[in-house]
């Protein structure tokens, strides 16, 4: 007599239903971002900030402060250059947030070690860099798209009323806003690559704000050919200057593609070093 011995059915040794496709990664991510509060408040300050100095601005030059109703009376292009001052003063400030805000995209994960089940669900992590910067720039780019349009408005409830307006439809004037949008996403995005580096809110944080803020500074007081030769070439110069008039910013070293060549330059090189030590390291 035989006895018949069960066999036991075959498991594949690929499972494609559990990798996770790259428009899976970026819902995740999408999730991710939407769900923290710490996001949307972030936004809120970008579009409060953008708001509030608009309207700042707009009565100051409205009041009569240093001679500014001179320029209220003025030909169209210096009231196409006050609006821009009015739309685009905000984005000074609102930098400051977005650079908060990318380090902690990523440094938040490694915190709470999130991070760990984000990399087990994509192990190729190229991806999840990828998806988040993608997610970071497009929403980042929307709200300051937004903050500055709003802006205008704001500016032009105020000059309104000295007879003074601008077309929103105007290259002088749309453009800075879409550039001014521009540099608040890049800016985000270089803050991104930074966090991932560094994996630590305060350090990543740190280093942001004192790229941004101290170093250009910094060689602005150095009295040598060098520094002032290199500090058209720093991220918050070439930015800046991608919407800000000459008079405000007072460089007027590059071209506004120049600029973007080079604030894109400065993302690059932070993303790249980001993707580096990201395969390198453990999670």
């Amino acid at each position: 007599m035989t006895t018949i011995t069960p066999t036991e059915p075959r498991t594949s040794l690929r499972s494609p239903a559990s990798a996770l496709s790259f428009g899976g990664v970026l819902r995740s991510e999408w999730i991710k971002m939407r769900t923290l509060r710490s996001t949307v408040w972030s936004y809120i300050a970008v579009v409060a900030l953008t708001l509030g100095m608009a309207l700042l601005l707009a009565l100051t030059t409205a009041s009569g402060v240093d001679g500014a109703p001179d320029m209220l009376g003025g030909p169209a292009e210096a009231q196409v250059g006050l609006f821009v001052q009015a739309s685009t003063f905000g984005v000074f400030l609102a930098q400051l947030v977005v650079a908060v805000l990318g380090v902690l995209v990523i440094s938040g994960e490694y915190g709470t070690g999130m991070s760990r089940s984000t990399f087990t669900a994509v192990p190729k992590r190229l991806p999840v860099l990828a998806a988040k910067a993608a997610v970071l720039f497009v929403v980042t780019f929307l709200v300051g798209l937004v903050s500055t349009v709003g802006a205008y408005f704001v500016s032009t409830a105020v000059y309104s009323a000295h007879d003074v307006s601008a077309s929103l439809t105007d290259p002088d004037l749309y453009m800075p806003l879409l550039g001014a949008s521009l540099y608040l996403a890049l800016v985000a995005v270089f803050s991104l690559g930074v966090g991932m580096m560094v994996r630590s809110s305060a350090g990543g944080i740190g280093i942001v704000l004192a790229f941004l803020l101290v170093v250009p500074t910094i060689l602005q007081l150095v009295p040598a050919d060098w520094a002032q030769d290199l500090h058209p070439y720093l991220l918050a110069t070439a930015g800046t200057n991608m919407f800000a008039p000459t008079e405000i910013t007072g460089t007027e070293t590059l071209t506004t593609w120049q600029d973007l060549l080079v604030s894109l330059a400065w993302v690059g090189a932070s993303l790249s070093a980001a993707a580096v030590l990201l395969v390198k390291r453990d999670a």
